[in-house]
């Protein structure tokens, strides 16, 4: 194996068991919310995100969209899906989802071939419906909670199910099996750059509507990981059972016995 290939081999099973001491030692950075139970931590990653997307991340992917006409960008975005599409196939088959995985399937097979290795979204226009599966919602679909939300460098919101299925989801992605290493490179750069840049526009509105950006990213992760797990369907939460049950109505106090005056004849 080579040097580089072997680096990151530890690189990512270093990434792996910290995910699993951070989440065995969640308890002793508690700040009391049960859903974010390292949030010092949490935050301090998250501005170092912050301050990284601002210097590196941000700009590239603006000149991404100003360099690239339209048109060639869209085909990237097409040619990065479809090679997503294997991580959803695979894990439509590990949630027992076969009519799904099959229609994830003949969607790949069309795209790639009709559509030249997916630059071009021919399933689309077949009415083949682009799915979202990953290996953290086939561990969500077998019942393995979510676990302390985490944020991860470079990464970005994730939970300690979604950390592990997320290395899951990279060995199953064609990327990682490209020998070359600059060339997977390349390709792991273009995807981060292409994906920033689908995400300007959120993040201008991230930067004027939310209080607290952290806590505004992390509900919404949150919530919409919810939603994926359970496909648009998820059962009501502890936090939403107890919302929703009664009150007692505060008692009134007992009226207070009437004390005839002292003067008053029986």
């Amino acid at each position: 194996m080579p040097s580089t290939a072997r680096s990151l081999a530890r690189l990512r099973a270093g990434v792996l068991c910290g995910v699993v001491s951070l989440s065995l030692l969640g308890g002793c950075a508690s700040n009391g919310n049960p859903r974010d139970p390292l949030e010092p931590l949490n935050r301090a990653i998250y501005s170092f995100n912050d301050g990284f997307d601002k210097v590196l991340a941000k700009p590239a992917a603006e000149a991404y969209r100003f360099v690239l006409p339209n048109f060639v960008r869209t085909g990237i975005s097409n040619f990065f899906s479809n090679l997503n599409d294997v991580i959803v196939m695979l894990n439509s088959l590990l949630q027992g989802k076969f009519t799904q995985g099959v229609s994830d399937f003949a969607r790949l097979f069309v795209n790639t071939t009709v559509g030249v290795l997916g630059l071009i979204d021919v399933a689309t226009e077949l009415d083949l419906e682009k799915h979202n599966e990953d290996f953290g919602q086939t561990l969500g679909y077998w019942g393995i909670g979510d676990g302390p939300y985490l944020v991860l460098p470079f990464i970005g919101p994730s939970s300690a199910r979604d950390a592990v299925g997320w290395v899951g989801d990279y060995y199953s992605w064609p990327v990682a099996y490209v020998d070359d290493d600059t060339t997977r490179w390349v390709l792991i750069g273009m995807r981060f750059i292409s994906l920033r840049a689908d995400l300007l526009e959120a993040s201008r509105i991230l930067e004027t509507a939310a209080l607290d950006p952290y806590v505004f990213v992390r509900d919404a992760y949150l919530q919409r990981r919810r939603n994926l797990v359970y496909d648009g369907n998820p059962p009501p939460d502890e936090e939403d059972i107890d919302d929703a049950k009664p009150k007692p109505a505060p008692q009134k106090d007992a009226p207070k016995p009437q004390v005839p005056p002292a003067d008053s004849k029986p």
